[in-house]
This record gives structure tokens, C-alpha cells and sequence, in this order.
């Protein structure tokens, strides 16, 4: 080729990558609105996902922690419930007997009192007893079940001989005692009882939560206590959960061990476990349908766009831009917006995993894949909406537009 053909020869329209980039967002920059709105729908939609993911995984982690503090090592006896809801009595060698299986380390026997009740004052009318039941304990309940004391004491040789009582944490709250103090005192199946202690929370034993505790001495001498527990916990050897409990049965009741419930407190939690990843896929199907959704309305806005710029469309073709580049631009603008939703949505889930594991008091965790897998699916969804929009504005004829533009 000669200097002269050179020359003449027309150079290969060009587009740098950070051109690209200002070209694509000046739509954005110029509609500034419009952007926030289409992003918006990318954001809610990702942060439903991150925030699902991490709600879960938080929770997730909480209740497993809880397991491991309490271990899945404590069996629950009981004899069912008989009408209106109250625990059907054992018989009285059972919490003996238990005792003496090889493998058990604690027996705590409690014992429902069916016909008593607990009221703040002796006000209140007979009946409304915020679902609080009277239990009678022993000082072997708190270290069988690893509870702990809020605040007072608990039962020991001493206070179980007189009226004394300790609440469970729900029953607390629901009586509106808050503190424990000397003349602190509940009306307790008529009589005043003084509070000597209030318990924490305890999850594997919610029936506790509930019950004012007394003890067995004092449970025998005012209310006529006959000695048959009604529910007994049994902390067996960790190795040797399952041997122990294929004996509980027969031992607590030899005449008819088909009458005795056993049960595993933790497998609850275990349980609340599988509800909560089973709700998390649900979620997530709200979470994809919303990202569905804001990818078609982000194609909807990019045909619209590419309508009311038909005439820069034409003016670029006419000074030499390329069909890749204007549909590049189009593609590019769309990207940008999956982009700036996805990056928002993972904020916005992160804060809201963030105040609601600070509001019960979990650890906040959220699966690293939903950090960086949300950026990458919104930029999949915009750039999948901006396919046909990109491809539209290519198709367009430079003479056309500038003639109807």
C-alpha cells in the first residue's frame, strides 16, 4: 500500500473502556430519578436475599451455640397430660429408681400442683392465672438443668421447709416482678409466699419458665402433696444418651412403661433449626421473584430510553460509531444499574440482619457468598434486561433516526 492509499484508507471506529463507561452513565446522570427508582427494584430485591441469608444464618448459629451450652444430653420423663392440660402424676419410687440406672448423672423430680395457682395479689379473680402453674422442686432442678438465677436465690434445705418461692422467668414477667426484695411476696394457692429469686430464661424446660417453684416440704405440708412427681429431668452421660434412655421407661414405671413419655428437650431446637432453613427458601423465593420483577422493569426503562435518544443514537452512527458501540452503551447502562442496585441491596440487608441480630442478641453472620454472590446475580439480571433493549438501538438506522428524531 502506498502513502497515498494510507491515507485515504478510513481508521476503525474506536471506544475506550472508561469512554464506554461515561457514555453509558450519562443517561443515568441525567435522569438521576429514574436511575434511583430502577435500581431501587434490583436493591429490594437483593436485600430481601442478604437479609434472609443472614436472619437465618444468625439465627441458625444462635440456636446451635445454645445446644452446645446446654447439651443434648437431658431427657425429660413425664406421664402425659390429663384434662385441661395438667401433668398426670408418676410413681413415687421413680425418681429412686432413676437415680440408680448407670449412666445417669442428675435426677431432678418436679411435681405440677394442679389445684393451686399463683396471682400477684389476692385481688385478683380466681381462674386468671396467665397460664402460670405452682411446681414443686428440689434444689437438684437449677444444676440438672444448667439454669441460672437472675436475681435472689434458689430453693435449698433451708427455704424449701417455708413459704418461699422462686419464679421462672416467664412467670416474672407475667406477675410484673422485676426485682426481689424482702417484702417481695406472690398469693400462692392462698397464702403469701415470699419471692426469694428469680430464674433466666431456660429453654430446655419452658414448663419452668412458666411455674412459681416451691419446695417438696412445704408443698407436703400446706397443700397436701402426696409425694408423686409429675415431670422428671435426668442429665445422662454424653456417650451414653442413647443406652440411657432405652432404660427410662421401663425403670420409671415397670407396670406399665408404655404410659411414660420421654422425650429429648434439645431435639426442639433442633427442630426450630430445619423450620427456619425451611422458611429461608420461601423467602428467598419472594427475594428471586422481586428480582424477576425490578429485571423487567429495568428493561422496560432501557427500551424508553433508547426511544428518546434516538436522535444521539443517529448523530453517534453518523460520525462513525459502531453498532457494538451503541448497543454496547445500552448494555453497559443497564449493567451500571444492576451494579448500583446490587451493591445497595447488600447494604441494605446487612443493616437490616444487623438490627435484628442486636435485638436478640445473636451474633450477626452472614454467608460471605451472599456479599459478593448478590453484586454478581443484580449485574446478571440488568445485563440480561438490556439485551434486547441494546440490541434495538443497534438495529437503528443513523438517517432514520436524525430524519424522526
Amino acid at each position: 500500500m502506498t502513502r497515498t492509499d494510507a491515507a485515504t484508507t478510513p481508521l476503525a471506529s474506536r471506544v475506550r473502556g472508561v469512554d464506554l463507561l461515561a457514555t453509558a452513565t450519562l443517561g443515568l446522570r441525567t435522569r438521576r430519578l429514574r436511575a434511583v427508582l430502577s435500581g431501587l427494584g434490583i436493591a429490594i430485591g437483593i436485600a430481601a436475599i442478604v437479609a434472609v441469608a443472614g436472619v437465618t444464618r444468625s439465627s441458625q448459629a444462635a440456636l446451635l451455640a445454645q445446644i452446645d451450652r446446654l447439651g443434648t444430653n437431658l431427657l425429660t420423663v413425664s406421664s402425659g397430660t390429663g384434662f385441661g392440660g395438667s401433668e398426670r402424676e408418676l410413681p413415687a419410687e421413680a425418681t429412686r429408681m432413676l437415680r440408680q440406672v448407670d449412666g445417669v448423672l442428675a435426677v431432678a423430680p418436679t411435681a405440677q400442683l394442679t389445684t393451686e395457682n399463683v396471682y400477684r395479689n389476692q385481688l385478683v379473680l380466681e381462674g386468671q392465672t396467665g397460664g402460670l402453674a405452682v411446681r414443686a422442686a428440689d434444689p437438684s432442678l437449677l444444676v440438672t438443668l444448667d439454669g441460672h438465677v437472675r436475681q435472689g436465690r434458689f430453693l435449698d434445705a433451708a427455704t424449701a421447709v417455708y413459704p418461699v418461692t422462686v419464679l421462672g422467668h416467664e412467670a416474672a414477667t407475667t406477675l410484673g416482678i422485676t426485682r426481689v426484695d424482702p417484702g417481695t411476696r406472690v398469693w400462692l394457692g392462698g397464702h403469701w409466699f415470699t419471692v426469694a429469686g428469680i430464674l433466666e430464661a431456660i429453654p430446655f424446660a419452658p414448663e419452668v419458665d412458666r411455674s412459681a417453684l416451691i419446695g417438696f416440704p412445704v408443698a407436703r405440708s400446706m397443700f397436701g402433696y402426696a409425694g408423686h412427681p409429675s415431670r422428671i429431668y435426668v442429665r445422662a452421660q454424653q456417650e451414653r444418651v442413647t443406652e440411657v434412655s432405652a432404660l427410662l421407661r421401663l425403670t420409671t414405671n415397670p407396670m406399665n412403661p408404655d404410659r411414660v413419655d420421654l422425650t429429648r428437650p434439645s431435639d426442639a431446637l433442633t427442630a426450630r433449626v430445619a423450620v427456619a432453613q425451611s422458611s429461608a427458601v420461601l423467602f428467598l423465593g419472594l427475594g428471586a421473584i422481586a428480582l424477576l420483577v425490578a429485571g423487567i422493569g429495568i428493561g422496560n426503562i432501557m427500551v424508553i430510553s433508547v426511544l428518546e435518544r434516538r436522535a444521539e443514537i443517529g448523530l453517534r452512527r453518523a460520525l462513525g460509531a459502531t453498532r457494538g458501540h451503541v448497543g454496547g452503551q445500552f448494555l453497559a447502562e443497564s449493567l451500571v444499574l444492576g451494579a448500583f442496585g446490587g451493591t445497595a441491596g447488600v447494604l441494605i440487608g446487612c443493616a437490616i440482619t444487623a438490627a435484628l441480630a442486636r435485638s436478640r442478641g445473636w451474633t450477626m453472620q452472614i454467608p460471605v457468598e451472599a456479599l459478593w454472590g448478590g453484586p454478581l446475580v443484580a449485574v446478571l439480571v440488568g445485563g440480561i434486561a438490556g439485551l434486547y433493549p441494546a440490541f434495538r438501538a443497534a438495529r437503528l438506522a443513523p438517517a432514520e433516526t436524525l430524519r424522526t428524531g
